[in-house]
């Protein structure tokens, strides 16, 4: 009996997890953006590409989707709802036809002070000083970058066998 509570303490638990932390922070950083998004009228995906395009505007849909990390196919039902909400245009390129270019409309530029305003809330939910913050968030996206690249390098050694 000994041995098997011995075993169990040894057993990693669930809060042991790296995967299970970063997930269920995104849960709960969801909960906290929540709110904001609903008044915003925008899903996530939605306030995220919005973002990207105030960056850098008249992109086409597989720079978008590559940036966010999104397929393609994941991002035209969503850009159609943005056009339809006013707030984004699409066109195809004339230089390349297979190409689809998105763009801000007024409205979508408008939107950038109501959104802005926002940014302050996930920050103080945080309870993090504002160095921490930004330690923490470059540390994740190195974390992604790691596990995205080992995951390139999964796959390069997977086609080999």
């Amino acid at each position: 009996m000994s041995n098997k509570s011995d075993a169990s303490k040894n057993m990693a638990k669930l809060g042991d997890f790296m995967c299970f932390a970063v997930y269920s922070t995104n849960l709960a950083y969801s909960r906290v953006y929540k709110p904001v998004l609903e008044k915003l009228g925008l899903t996530y995906p939605q306030y995220v590409t919005i973002i990207c395009l105030w960056e850098e505007d008249n992109q086409t849909v597989k720079g978008l989707s590559e940036k966010l990390f999104l397929e393609p196919s994941t991002m035209t039902p969503m850009l159609k709802r943005l056009e339809t909400m006013g707030y984004v245009r699409r066109e195809r390129d004339s230089e390349d036809e297979r190409s689809v270019l998105v763009s801000l409309t007024d409205m979508g530029r408008e939107l950038r002070e109501k959104a802005f305003a926002y940014r302050e809330v996930t920050a103080k939910a945080s309870g993090l000083k504002p160095e921490e913050f930004r330690v923490l968030q470059k540390a994740i996206v190195n974390l992604r970058t790691n596990l995205i690249n080992a995951s390139h390098q999964n796959i390069a050694a997977g086609d080999k066998n």
